[in-house]
């Protein structure tokens, strides 16, 4: 089963989805695949880092950080059942286009990502996504910003087609979509 959360920041969306794949995973090995690359530098994705490693303490998840090639993580996961948890596509799509001192075509970073949860969808029992919503703001962006958005757009409908269950989450209320 492949189940997709979307919302803004704040919205909830990690938690709901952690809930659900403790719901799919019934008491089983999971995996959170975490993407956010750790900048020492940056204190906001630090305290992001340690709050989502906070909230899931005692959940029984086995880390995997991955801010890039993702399908990768399926080698460092038992044989057995794979439940997973990918948190999130937002960072994913920006670390595979903003890699290193290179800034990938849309098109490649588009074809990276969606290959890349693919592997994911067909390696493991349960997966759950986690993206966000970032198209509502109306504000204008550099021509590089607008390629990320683009193509965290395009990323995110082909993820829509292959879930089974796509949830919108708003002010921490989970709405069915899909």
């Amino acid at each position: 089963m492949v189940v997709l959360y979307i919302g803004g920041s704040g919205s909830g969306k990690s938690g709901a989805a952690e809930n659900c794949i403790c719901k799919l995973a019934q008491g089983k090995s999971k995996y959170y695949i975490a993407t956010m690359r750790s900048n020492e530098e940056d204190e906001e994705s630090i305290k992001r880092i340690e709050r989502h490693r906070f909230l899931r303490r005692d959940k029984g998840f086995i880390t995997i950080e991955k801010p890039t090639s993702v399908e990768e993580a399926v080698k460092e996961m038992d044989l057995k059942e794979k439940h997973v948890l990918l948190e999130c596509v937002s960072n994913l799509t920006a670390n595979e286009m903003f890699f290193g001192n290179e800034i990938r075509e849309k098109k490649e970073t588009v074809e990276r990502v969606l290959n890349a949860v693919k592997a994911l969808k067909d390696n493991t029992d349960n997966l759950v996504i986690v993206t966000n919503n970032v198209f509502e703001d109306g504000n204008s962006y550099d021509s590089y910003t607008i390629s990320y958005l683009d193509a965290l757009g395009e990323i995110n409908r082909e993820i829509s087609k292959m879930a089974d269950e796509i949830y919108e989450c708003v002010a921490g209320i989970e709405i069915k979509i899909k």
